[in-house]
């Protein structure tokens, strides 16, 4: 069996995003990230006598009540952190009113946040979804590993057009017993997702980041414009010229994030919005500063 090369465009396109996020990541981020998650992997080292001074939340109750001192666990730092970027590959990721589509937008993100992994000496993986589980990479350290990582976030072709979030948290959690740092990039165009938001947020650090495009927001005064949903395939026309209808629109995209916020939130999980269109850096600048000052 072959394996078809690469269109010349395609390769270029990769060149492209791989530059500017590096370079992002070797000049801006790779301290930002560095502040962020320092001291997100513990390892459990020993149990030691209670002192006065120590932080009385570090004592084990358990096992101080079955030997009748009071003992605190002590851990120690992993020098190292695994970072798993779950990526949302379905059609609706083609969208984008602007020079960019969510799903571009999407990769320079998660382009950015491995090369800030893997320059901090961390090691990165991928798991590319859709309606199912497309393609998992295993962490590994690395430029060319990051390389690899923004190759098969842009290039890699899938079967499914359809959006399942349980598919990925799923497979990660069974996957990926140790704890880890999960940045989810989706539009959240998806349903029944909470408990394995909440299960994910559970036994790693999850980070949802949620991608959106303006025109999802609002429609411009456009008169009657024809759509196509990328995911199922249903077509249907809409008067953009009739408040009534722009207003109705604007509703349900205003539910809609509000419902992704309110599941994010009682997962426990810090949900980041990034617009298709707008510069990302600014909102993960924000994002790794609010958990530099509030670490989990």
């Amino acid at each position: 069996m072959t394996t078809q090369p690469i269109p010349k465009e395609l390769l270029r396109s990769i060149r492209r995003l791989a530059i500017r996020t590096n370079r992002l990541a070797t000049d801006v981020f790779v301290g930002n990230y560095r502040s962020a998650f320092k001291g997100q992997g513990m390892e459990f080292e020993e149990f030691r006598e209670y002192q006065e001074g120590d932080d009385v939340r570090r004592i084990d109750w358990n096992v101080s009540a079955r030997t009748q001192h009071p003992l605190i666990r002590l851990f120690r730092e992993e020098r190292e952190l695994t970072v798993l970027l779950a990526v949302d590959r379905s059609g609706s990721g083609e969208w984008g009113s602007g020079q960019h589509s969510k799903r571009y937008r999407m990769a320079e993100v998660a382009a950015l946040l491995s090369f800030s992994a893997v320059r901090n000496g961390d090691r990165a993986g991928l798991i590319l979804f859709t309606d199912r589980v497309e393609k998992i990479v295993r962490p590994e350290k690395g430029q060319q590993h990051a390389m690899r990582l923004v190759r098969d976030i842009l290039y890699h072709r899938c079967r499914g057009t359809a959006t399942d979030i349980n598919a990925p948290l799923g497979a990660l959690n069974h996957i990926f017993r140790r704890r880890a740092i999960v940045f989810l990039l989706t539009d959240f165009l998806a349903e029944s997702y909470e408990r394995a938001l909440r299960i994910t947020a559970a036994r790693h650090d999850l980070v949802p980041l949620h991608i959106v495009d303006e025109r999802e927001r609002a429609l411009p005064d456009a008169g009657w414009v024809a759509f196509a949903d990328a995911e199922t395939g249903e077509r249907f026309e809409i008067n953009t010229s009739d408040p009534a209808a722009r207003a109705i629109f604007e509703r349900e995209a205003a539910a809609h994030a509000a419902r992704v916020r309110e599941r994010c939130r009682r997962a426990r999980a810090d949900l980041v919005q990034i617009d298709a269109e707008a510069p990302f850096e600014k909102a993960l600048r924000r994002f790794f500063e609010l958990r530099r000052l509030h670490p989990r």
